[in-house]
């Protein structure tokens, strides 16, 4: 089981034999909830016309209640991976509520979101194909946290202002010079790594990070997972940063992924970026 930030939807939970709870975003006061009733281009276009747009741990009730869902269906146990604890407490809520499951529920902490949290369900998909119990999973899942990374370029600060991370006049100042800010997480929060002057410049500086990051993480032999994302309302930017990816890495399986709603929401329209993970179930 997972949640949406992993950018897997019900449809296709349901084909990979996944459980996965939709995250809730407030737009304009009212909740709604990803891969649901609003949809990520919807989400975008908000974004763009400078709507107010908020993110929303899930209801502690609805956590339980698909695990209760799980277990009564013929199920021993259940994985549960959700975003990193280090951009959200709702893990370590999660955490606390699986005590009361004797085991049976075993809530992951891998330090993922987005499409690296995708990268993580997949590893815990050939774990289980291999026989592997639910604490042996999440042992594994937590033993390689370190071994992914995400770099995310942000085409404007305004969101940051809002959200209490830029103030006005870096978010202006950055505007006037067409600057875009390029960040890096581990598995905690997004971090500011570099500043470069224009998009395009700031996607090959991107690419050429990764492209040094996929070195380090197939050393001695390991595969990778890579993956591209962005909040982009136009489905032609869309493809050309996908695009622009599958270029720089053709010995790999790219795949694009609109940009999950908990970093979306922080981010604003237009942002772009890609994960790397070594595969762990090897």
């Amino acid at each position: 089981m997972t949640d949406s930030n992993s950018g897997i939807f019900e449809a296709e939970g349901k084909a990979l034999g996944v459980f996965v709870l939709p995250m809730p975003v407030i737009l304009n006061n009212e909740a709604y909830f990803e891969g649901e009733n609003l949809s990520h281009e919807q989400l975008f276009r908000c974004l763009y016309e400078h709507k107010k747009v908020s993110t929303s741990q899930p209801n502690i009730v609805d956590v339980c209640a698909m695990w209760e869902t799980v277990l009564s269906e013929g199920y021993d146990e259940v994985v549960y991976i959700p975003m990193s604890s280090g951009l959200s407490s709702s893990c370590a809520v999660a955490q606390g509520l699986a005590q009361e499951y004797n085991g049976c529920v075993q809530v992951v902490d891998n330090r993922r979101v987005s499409v690296t949290l995708r990268h993580a369900v997949m590893d815990a998909l050939r774990l289980r194909e291999r026989g592997l119990n639910a604490m042996q999973i999440r042992e594994i899942l937590e033993n390689t946290a370190g071994d992914s990374i995400i770099y995310l370029g942000v085409s404007t600060l305004e969101y940051f202002k809002l959200n209490g991370r830029a103030t006005a006049a870096s978010a202006a100042i950055a505007t006037v010079l067409n600057i875009k800010p390029l960040l890096v997480s581990r598995g905690d929060k997004f971090e500011a790594c570099d500043k470069i002057r224009g998009k395009v410049k700031c996607q090959k500086k991107l690419i050429s990070n990764m492209r040094d990051e996929a070195e380090r993480l197939t050393a001695n032999g390991a595969r990778i997972y890579v993956g591209a994302a962005g909040s982009f309302a136009d489905a032609e930017a869309a493809a050309e940063w996908e695009n622009m990816v599958k270029e720089a890495f053709p010995e790999q399986d790219v795949r694009y992924d609109p940009l999950t709603f908990s970093v979306a929401c922080h981010t604003g329209p237009d942002a772009f970026g890609m994960g790397i993970s070594r595969v762990a179930a090897e």
